[in-house]
């Protein structure tokens, strides 16, 4: 390498040397522009570790990092988001990743074990980020606390599970659970995790739910026992002397702590200094270079924004900058020094100092808690938190409200400047000169009359950025009158910096009491104006967040001054914290008369061995092929223009760069794709959407694709766009034909009924977000033969339309799927669009192409659940039966049809849910906007028919002034009662579900419970609510009612099966095995799965609607059948024999061992025009929950306290995967009720592109105590082995978690004096809460709609 005259100023390496999974790395030609992600999977091969956002919000990369202390002497072990950390930063350092600590070749760690058999892992991309956030705890921890568990999972994220799993296989690690062990006469020593008691099945632990135990029990058919989802005896113990020693290099020689580095790049120099001076110098010859600490923002920005930055400087190995100093006023804390070490730090100062001496501590560790996840405080650094200067920063807000000191330093010398409303200059601008840098920041110690206190509130408590935060510096006069001697109080998210308000000064003076307080509110409402257009929208909950703030913190210095507080305020106090979970698993358990039937028994998941240890294969970690390609799409940027030129000659110029697609490599009579045909596969002269495909780069290596897109340039003429419903209904734009449903005589019944009432619901957008992005990859073959791997629900779909575009047959077209990261319906229709363009540059270039999407990509280009609007009117007699409905039903399909069609037309189906209703017109109506096309979701439509329906009958109720279970129960559906397309209800048993999870609950005490909370708390309340679903399953449609299968049978007697269902986290595969497992009464370890694959089995349905396990397990046996009438005569000569010995006898006799298998569901028989017919619908789903919720009226904020589920799924083919299932539905629905909310700009630009902005639920976010039990004695033969889906019908039981923060909302409005009812559209957001509540402190704020973003679209 050319050495430049900036290298020989130091004495500087170029070699990058570090340990991988103990095996030594030394790279002389390391690329500076890759992060540790890119480097393990495309240079060591080590694809265990996976990209799911690339933007350190999911923990999907999660590996240990490991460093030795030379001042403690002690080897630190902590988690890292690998798609973030520079993988020159790992420089001198040891990384573990997920193949590093066990394997199913060798052993598998307890931690990979344990999740695997606690059935914690459903599609497994989550998985191995998951087991390394584990083990790095484990590493720090041997005996973990429950809370230490909290945080460490605080960065990980899975759309799956539901995460109770994940927890209950954990939980045998901690303290807690030894000392339960040691409780229940266990001697442990270091047997973490062994199961027992001397009551055995018969344990008190085991017949209750506890934080601690499984928790999990059945009962039997004919007696009561216990059943376990699984037994904790066999995991293998954990014993930390076991772990891999820290590299002795690294720790016996300082010459890499020492070095200074030098990496050279294409486009990037990377710098590592040593020393101040080094820095310093490398900062004023480098005025523009960005100095980095856990590139937990630069990485973002570049990735993202397409920022490019010529130098890096990495500060955190200059001694000076990572120390803290406590000295007899103050703390100095260095730049560099990792928020993680600060939050130690400060807890111990909190611990061994005076209470008064450490606010400021206090209220940093607090904020500290809710900032990012473990894996981001770990490396990020408190100078960069400052010197980003983001205006939603946690701890800027704190440093300025108590005037913290910087000290800056360059080569002309040093300052130190006060961090206050000078220090930040603008939008991430500041006072600091190019060629200075931040060395340390200096905190007071406060003083006894100082108080500190900070507050935020964001849409997701863990992990997630301020919508607005705060902190409040008080210094009140000695004298007993508390006298406000000084005070400040900044805010973050209220203004493009964050700020201190300067009115409040004017409070200097006052008594510090309920009197100040009025004065306090308007000063701050007067410091703090918003036009209508500021950025963030939330106008007026951002305002009142600023006085609730205050309120709150007054109440809390009130307390420290032992000043009287009303009790019902009390409740202000405190924030919701995370708290240990409970659950119980209720299950039927049955005798089996052969050892090898495993249906109804809890199996574990198939992949799930491979998942935890990080070797099963997805997309992406299939092995780069001999010159392969990697496509980078063109993606429009407008909602609605005119495409007036593409210029692409940068790109082409670009290094590494291949080739292009363009419109004109596509024949005009191929262009039209998507399901309806409707849509144009690469757009030339019009977009009527972001995100719609303008075109293709090709290049030698991902990186190098992705920079040479972002060259691209494209020039538009803007157009008008239509966004949301109401602007498609006002410009009368729509798909045809709109779908109608009538069912007895409305026109007759409604004038009769003695009340009327109009009401309008909705539901938004909300986005799969399956862990893993849509990825393709196309391999050109002989005689025009393509070979695809796709992540797609839907294999036979994808070959039809990449056959049609290459204009081959499909039996040339072969597309193979192992496994895909998560669907939820987001890759079916939507996959085979992107397959197209994979297949067409494979034939154009006649190379292997690759394209994997980004998170932010995938986001924009797939669309997601379509947001729907109902508008009804309800006749009701004074009981509160329903007896006639007009409703019309309104969805957003985007700017193509799609699915949205079909969405209408089951919406109208199950407009009513369960509630009988005799007399109904429904309509419904498909919107044309311009918005990326809505596409199939999990529970499809009937998720949002639930929520219309729960609140039709919430109005009614409420009208009535009556109970809402009395209002549900008497219009709730019974057997033989006819559905609103006339089909007879069979063996319905939703009156079951509903009466049994209301005493399973203890719903009526515990709603009296509610009731004298309410009473007793003003600021927090509660609210108790049931739902049901009455969930119609089926296609009604024939053709796409059959399925096939394909068992063959090797001379050893294994199994190999293979059927048209796509594994995707469901337990497909699992469920297939055992149904052959019986049939062919052979282990389960006998069959085999591999893939689902077109040239194996043709024709097949895609994997959705829950019906995979129907179709494709009767077609499994049906193959089965054939297999053992053919085995018959060799079995009736030989009835002792083995398996082994009869498969061989007919080989030897020249029997065929292969079989395929088929399964058509009959006939549907239904006429839409007449809605008359046998049946729409194969049969239903029932269940019912409840759930009981907790609000903070002052925020918006809220937590969930306990979910009862009792789901009817007929005989359950596996308890624990379909437990699972239902646990994991519930909480997607959760997201799209309550936690989800995709922000929208007028002109349709989606904001909310990545974990970082758009919310899933989170570890944190499950109920404290979740309780799901399957209804009993409850059976179905019309499916196999009288099973019924499990996937999807859940989801729509948490509705319940929606409308039981609408009663805790109804009890603060009454408390407050407002009687009126209330309108609230889902999802419930902090905002839709807090502003629904209504008090004294809303009442200050104006109403002020925003123009910056859309409510509702």
């Amino acid at each position: 390498m050319t050495r430049t005259k900036e290298d020989d100023q130091v004495d500087a390496s170029s070699v990058l040397v570090f340990y991988v999974n103990g095996k030594r790395i030394v790279d002389e030609n390391v690329n500076p522009e890759w992060t540790l992600l890119v480097y393990l999977r495309n240079k060591l091969l080590l694809c265990g570790t996976k990209l799911g956002c690339g933007e350190g919000g999911c923990g999907a990369c999660t590996v240990m990092v490991s460093k030795f202390d030379r001042t403690t002497q002690e080897v630190l072990h902590y988690p890292v988001n690998a798609c973030l950390a520079p993988v020159c930063s790992m420089h001198g350092l040891a990384v573990t990743t997920v193949e590093g600590i066990g394997s199913t070749k060798t052993k598998l760690h307890p931690v990979q074990e344990r999740i695997a058999k606690a059935h914690g892992t459903q599609c497994g991309f989550c998985t191995p980020g998951i087991v390394m956030s584990m083990y790095t705890l484990l590493r720090n921890h041997g005996k973990p606390k429950m809370e230490d568990l909290d945080v460490a999972f605080q960065g990980n994220l899975c759309r799956c599970t539901g995460y109770r799993p994940i927890i209950d296989g954990y939980k045998t690690f901690t303290e807690e659970w030894e000392v339960m062990q040691a409780a229940n006469g266990m001697t442990n020593g270091k047997t973490n995790g062994l199961n027992g008691c001397g009551m055995g099945d018969k344990c008190c632990k085991l017949q209750n739910s506890n934080a601690i135990t499984n928790g999990i029990n059945g009962v039997h058919k004919t007696k009561d026992e216990v059943g376990k989802l699984f037994e904790t005896s066999t995991f293998v113990p954990y014993d930390s002397s076991q772990e891999p020693i820290f590299p002795p290099e690294l720790k016996l020689n300082d010459a890499y702590d020492k070095t200074s580095l030098v990496f050279k790049g294409e486009n990037v120099t990377w710098y590592r200094p040593k020393t101040i001076e080094e820095l310093l110098q490398l900062t004023q010859q480098n005025p523009g270079a960005k100095i980095i600490g856990g590139n937990t923002e630069v990485g973002v920005e570049v990735k993202f924004k397409a920022q490019l930055y010529p130098v890096y400087i990495k500060h955190t190995s200059v001694v000076e900058l990572n120390q803290i100093v406590i000295n007899s006023d103050n703390i100095r804390i260095g730049s560099a020094v990792t928020l993680d070490v600060i939050e130690s730090t400060f807890k111990n100062l909190i611990a061994t100092r005076p209470e008064w001496e450490t606010r400021i501590c206090n209220a940093v560790v607090e904020m500290l808690h809710w900032f990012a996840g473990k894996q981001i405080r770990c490396v990020a650094t408190i100078g960069g938190n400052i010197m980003t200067g983001s205006p939603i920063s946690d701890l800027n807000p704190i440093w300025i409200a108590i005037g913290a000191r910087l000290h800056l330093r360059s080569i002309a010398g040093n300052r130190t400047v006060l961090m206050d409303n000078h220090f930040y200059t603008g939008y991430r601008k500041n006072i600091v000169n190019s060629d200075e840098i931040l060395e340390a920041i200096e905190i007071p110690f406060t003083r006894r009359n100082q108080y500190v206190f900070a507050n935020k509130q964001s849409r997701r408590r863990d992990d997630d950025i301020a919508i607005v935060n705060s902190a409040l510096n008080l210094i009140l006069s000695e004298s007993p009158d508390n006298k406000i001697e000084d005070i400040n109080m900044a805010f973050g998210g209220m203004a493009p910096t964050t700020i201190a308000v300067k009115k409040i000064k004017q409070l200097i003076g006052q008594k510090f009491d309920e009197k100040m307080l009025e004065t306090a509110y308007q000063l701050l409402l007067d410091d703090l104006p918003f036009p209508e257009n500021v950025p963030g929208g939330m106008i007026s909950y951002r305002r009142s967040l600023a006085i609730s703030f205050f309120f709150r913190s007054y109440l809390n210095i009130s307390k420290q001054l032992n000043v009287s507080i009303d009790p019902k305020n009390l409740s202000a106090l405190n924030k919701f914290t995370s708290k240990p979970p409970k659950s119980s698993q209720y299950f039927q358990v049955f005798e089996k008369e052969q050892v090898t039937d495993t249906i109804g028994r809890p199996i574990v998941h198939t992949n799930a061995m491979n998942q935890a240890t990080g070797e099963a294969i997805y997309i992406d970690d299939v092995p780069i092929f001999e010159k392969e390609l990697h496509l980078a799409l063109i993606f429009s940027k407008k909602s609605h223009a005119r495409i007036l030129n593409v210029d692409i000659s940068k790109a082409l110029a670009a290094p590494h760069v291949v080739n292009f697609i363009l419109p004109e490599d596509i024949p005009d009579d191929r262009q039209a794709c998507g399901l309806m045909g409707d849509e144009i596969l690469v757009r030339s002269d019009l977009v009527t959407s972001q995100y719609q495909v303008l075109g293709g780069i090709l290049a030698t290596n991902q990186l190098a694709a992705k920079q040479a897109v972002n060259l691209v340039q494209v020039t538009y003429e803007e157009l008008k766009p239509v966004v949301t419903m109401d602007q498609a209904i006002e410009e009368n734009c729509f798909y045809p034909p709109e779908a109608k449903l009538c069912f007895g005589n409305v026109t007759d019944a409604m004038p009769k009924c003695k009340n009327t009432i109009s009401g309008e619901a909705r539901t938004g957008y909300q986005e799969h977000f399956y862990l893993e992005p849509h990825a393709y990859l196309a391999i050109p073959r002989e005689a025009d033969e393509m070979e695809i791997y796709a992540c797609s629900q839907d294999q036979t779909g994808l070959s039809e339309v990449v056959a049609k575009l290459l204009g081959v047959d499909q039996n040339k077209v072969i597309v193979k799927v192992k496994r895909i990261g998560g669907g939820f319906g987001g890759k079916e229709t939507t996959g085979r669009k992107l397959a197209l363009y994979v297949a067409l540059a494979a034939k154009k270039t006649k190379r292997p192409v690759r394209l994997v999407l980004e998170r932010d990509e995938d986001m924009g280009y797939t669309g997601g659940r379509n947001p729907v609007m109902f508008k009804y009117k309800l006749g009701f007699d004074d009981d509160g039966r329903i007896h006639a409905a007009e409703v019309d039903m309104f969805v957003n399909a985007g700017y193509s049809a799609d699915v949205s069609l079909a969405v209408a037309s089951v919406g109208i189906t199950h407009v009513t849910n369960s509630t009988n209703i005799p007399n109904i017109r429904v309509i419904g109506k498909v919107c044309k906007t311009n918005l990326p096309t809505n596409t199939a979701m999990r529970a499809f439509v009937n998720a949002q028919t639930n929520f219309g329906a729960e609140a039709m009958l919430r109005d009614v109720a409420e009208y009535l002034n009556k109970d809402y279970v009395e209002i549900a129960r008497l219009n709730l559906y019974k057997e033989g009662d006819l559905t609103i397309y006339n089909q007879p209800l069979v063996d319905c048993n939703v009156r079951r579900c509903f009466e049994e999870v209301l005493v399973n609950s203890d719903f009526n005490n515990r709603k009296k419970a509610v009731d004298k909370f309410n009473k007793e708390n003003r600021w927090k309340k509660r609210g108790i609510d049931v739902a049901t679903t009455t969930y119609g399953i089926g296609f009604g449609n024939d053709a796409l009612q059959q399925a096939g299968a394909l068992i063959l049978i090797y001379k050893d007697g294994s199994v190999l099966l293979t059927h048209g269902g796509v594994e995707m986290g469901q337990g497909l595969h699992t469920k297939m095995i055992q149904v052959a497992s019986k049939m062919l009464n052979i282990p389960i370890e006998k069959i085999h799965t591999t893939e689902a694959s077109s040239d194996k089995v043709p024709n097949t349905t895609a994997t959705v609607a829950s019906m995979s396990s129907d179709l494709n397990g009767m077609a499994v046996r049906d193959a089965c059948i054939k297999i053992n009438n053919r085995l018959e005569p060799i079995k009736a000569k030989n009835p002792k024999g083995t398996w082994e010995e009869w498969i061989m006898a007919a080989y030897n006799q020249r029997i065929s061992l292969s079989a395929t298998g088929f399964h058509r569901e009959p006939p549907v028989n239904w006429d839409w025009t007449t809605n008359t017919g046998d049946k729409m619908f194969n049969y239903f789903s029932f269940g019912a929950a409840v759930t009981e919720v907790e609000i903070d009226c002052l925020t918006g904020d809220h937590q969930l306290l306990r979910t009862d589920i009792v789901m009817d799924l007929g005989n359950s083919l596996n308890p624990a995967i379909d437990i699972g299932q239902i646990e994991g539905a519930f909480m997607i629905g959760y997201g799209l009720f309550v936690r989800e909310e995709m922000v929208t700009l007028q002109d349709g630009t989606y904001l909310s592109k990545g974990p970082g902005a758009y919310k899933i639920p989170c570890f944190g976010d499950i109920p404290i105590e979740f309780n799901v039990a399957l209804l009993k004695d409850s059976s179905n033969p019309r499916a196999v082995f009288s099973s019924k889906t499990t996937g999807e019908p859940p989801l729509c039981l948490a509705t319940s978690t929606f409308f039981s923060i609408r009663e805790a909302i109804k009890a603060a409005r009454k408390d407050a004096g407002v009687t009126e009812n209330f309108r609230m559209q889902a999802p419930a957001t902090p905002e839709r809460i807090r502003m629904a509540c209504q008090d004294h402190l809303t009442k200050k704020v104006e109403p002020v709609k925003s123009t910056w973003n859309i409510e509702y679209i």
